[in-house]
């Protein structure tokens, strides 16, 4: 069975945690002996966030005032390249030895003309006070919104369109490697006027680009693991249930947040909609259940009404 699976940012960095690498490579292992159990007998391909690494890199970019801060594309390219890396070591760790690990840096086509460009609202990197969040947006030219109390950069977060790398991708499978790729959403590109290729400064939602990966790669499965064990109605109130399977039509009506789990279930729809095979939203922790059908919200074509866990 081939299997798509999306890593969610908490795979590489718990909530208050720092940001160091000690941190992320242990956070790591644990997310790889999860996919090591599912790895036999299947094929495997592994997509994941990059938010905090990405906006780690700008505050150290920030700090080097001899030359401007690198583009945003440029960062992801970096950040994908330590994640990946990282990955490819600590499941090598755990396959057996001859099975090839590989990360294939993805370049993502973007629409110069997506509307998320004239509205950025995907949040990167630190948070300021609004006094340094105002001087900041006027000396680089940065959008910037409230979070809270305090005030980050938003940049476009534009829909992807193709993913460039998808024929590496699919020939290093048919030779029994494990891959990484699309990380971060994939490396926003667009063509310009003389049809070359540029990087563009923006973030593409993960889940989203990894539902493309999975449709376009035949996958058989594509898991979105998260922090938590379903898709929760009246999440955080007495009355909260988890959704053990959904229609696609159905659970898309439900109206899930923007901000958390809204692109998730989204990602899932789009992908059981458009092959007819399963999408799951669910706990790492839950893989291999998760692969026997017994765990997560399964979105899927198969299930007439939306049921629940008892």
């Amino acid at each position: 069975m081939r299997i798509v699976i999306a890593l969610g940012g908490n795979a590489f960095l718990r909530r208050g945690e720092p940001l160091t690498f000690e941190n992320q490579r242990q956070n790591i292992k644990i997310a790889c002996e999860q996919i090591a159990k599912v790895w036999p007998n299947n094929e495997l391909v592994i997509a994941h966030g990059n938010g905090p690494q990405v906006g780690l890199l700008a505050l150290q970019g920030a700090a080097y005032t001899e030359v401007p801060t690198y583009p945003l594309d440029v960062l992801g390219a970096e950040s994908v390249g330590m994640i990946g890396y990282m990955i490819q070591q600590e499941l090598g760790n755990l396959v057996p030895f001859d099975v090839p690990l590989a990360t294939i840096l993805s370049q993502v086509e973007v629409d110069k003309n997506d509307p998320a460009f004239k509205n950025p609202t995907k949040p990167i990197g630190p948070v300021y006070s609004k006094e340094e969040a105002e001087r900041l947006a006027k000396e680089k030219n940065w959008s910037i919104a409230q979070d809270g109390d305090k005030y980050r950069r938003v940049v476009p977060s534009p829909l992807p369109k193709r993913i460039f790398e998808i024929r590496p991708v699919k020939w290093l499978l048919e030779k029994g490697s494990i891959v990484i790729c699309a990380g971060g959403g994939g490396i926003p590109t667009y063509y310009d006027e003389q049809h070359n290729l540029q990087g563009v400064e923006a973030v593409i939602d993960k889940d989203l680009c990894s539902a493309l990966l999975a449709e376009n790669l035949d996958a058989d499965l594509f898991i979105i693991a998260t922090d938590v064990s379903a898709t929760f109605v009246d999440w955080g109130k007495p009355t909260q249930k988890a959704i053990a399977l959904a229609p696609p039509d159905e659970i898309e009506k439900m109206g899930f947040a923007a901000g958390s789990m809204g692109p998730k279930v989204q990602a899932a729809v789009n992908f059981a909609r458009n092959t007819g095979k399963d999408a799951v939203i669910g706990s790492l922790s839950d893989i291999v259940d998760i692969v026997k059908g017994k765990a997560g919200t399964r979105i899927t074509q198969k299930a007439t009404e939306i049921s629940y866990y008892s």
